[in-house]
């Protein structure tokens, strides 16, 4: 396959705004040991990213941001085994993928099996592997078991919805608009609730005893009232924070709360070797293959437009996945 030596991206030079997402034309890089170089074909935006724009996490600038993508291998390192050029692959654990070539470790990579398309595989790594670590590993989910999920017309909670019906739960989930609960709906969410009073209608949907498991990614809006939500050694999951940082708080109120469980997961500490990804990967794709999950592509922005990705991202004007197609 022919490589230009350069190649369209997004560069940020200091932290800040959405402004800051500028496009420039940079050097195709060069795979390194042990690497390969993916033409992308499509990129997952996600929350990590505006926090790395932001400054909330620590990166070094200048910075292209991007760890989840799909495309083809155009170009091999020395001492890869296991792809060869021409191949389909994706990642959530790569980097620079707000461009139109980017090399990444082929330990992060995943095959794409034929039938599922460069769009649907970019939108799956990230936030698939999440609900499945979620469903699958920070709790093993149980059929009859009651879960509220936040936010349950985003990316994440989409797939969380659908993942824990087939695990056989009753499923009560948030919302803002009209639109959003259609979607959480459609998804198979039992009850779906507008934020503003939640706690209260979980306790009345669960007849007073109030859910087994939490999964709260909006984070300091709804923390509190999530807590509140728990049964008795209930789990609260905390995985993310849409809303803002949880504040401080007392152990005690755990106790107090009935012996709850708190646990703040990340997807890259249940993904953290080659076979663990891949098992992950296979099963999502597998169940989408077989018509039993649904990934929702939301919205799709050029490349250039990424700093308007991130701007309707973090102004919650998004459903399911946001992409940006080079």
């Amino acid at each position: 396959m022919e490589i230009p030596a350069t190649a369209d991206a997004i560069v940020v030079q200091q932290a800040g705004g959405p402004e800051v997402l500028h496009p420039a034309t940079v050097d195709v890089p060069q795979p390194g040991t042990g690497q390969v170089l993916v033409r992308v074909a499509a990129t997952g935006v996600n929350f990590i990213e505006t926090y790395q724009r932001s400054g909330v996490y620590d990166v070094d600038f200048p910075f292209t941001p991007g760890a989840e993508f799909a495309g083809t291998v155009v170009a091999l390192g020395a001492g890869v085994d296991g792809f060869a050029v021409g191949d389909r692959v994706a990642t959530a654990h790569g980097s620079r993928g707000y461009a139109q070539y980017t090399a990444v470790d082929a330990d992060a990579l995943v095959p794409v099996p034929d039938g599922i398309d460069d769009e649907t595989a970019a939108a799956l790594p990230l936030q698939g592997m999440t609900a499945h670590m979620l469903t699958h590993a920070v709790k093993d989910v149980q059929p009859g078991e009651t879960a509220l999920v936040h936010a349950g017309a985003g990316g994440v909670g989409l797939l969380l919805i659908q993942l824990l019906k087939a695990a056989g739960a009753r499923v009560i989930t948030t919302v803002s608009t009209d639109e959003k609960e259609k979607l959480a709906a459609g998804a198979g969410a039992d009850e779906v609730l507008r934020y503003d009073g939640f706690r209260d209608r979980v306790r009345e949907l669960t007849d007073g005893r109030g859910v087994d498991v939490v999964y709260d990614g909006v984070g300091k809006d709804t923390f509190d009232d999530s807590l509140a939500s728990l049964r008795m050694r209930g789990l609260m999951v905390l995985f993310g924070g849409a809303s803002g940082p949880v504040p401080p708080f007392d152990p005690q109120r755990l106790n107090s709360g009935g012996s709850l469980y708190l646990t703040r997961p990340t997807m890259m500490h249940y993904t953290t070797t080659a076979e663990e990804r891949r098992s992950r990967m296979a099963d999502l794709f597998g169940l989408v293959a077989d018509g039993k999950l649904d990934v929702r592509i939301g919205a799709r922005y050029p490349l250039a437009d990424a700093g308007r990705a991130h701007t309707d991202l973090q102004g919650r004007r998004t459903t399911g996945k946001v992409l940006l197609v080079p």
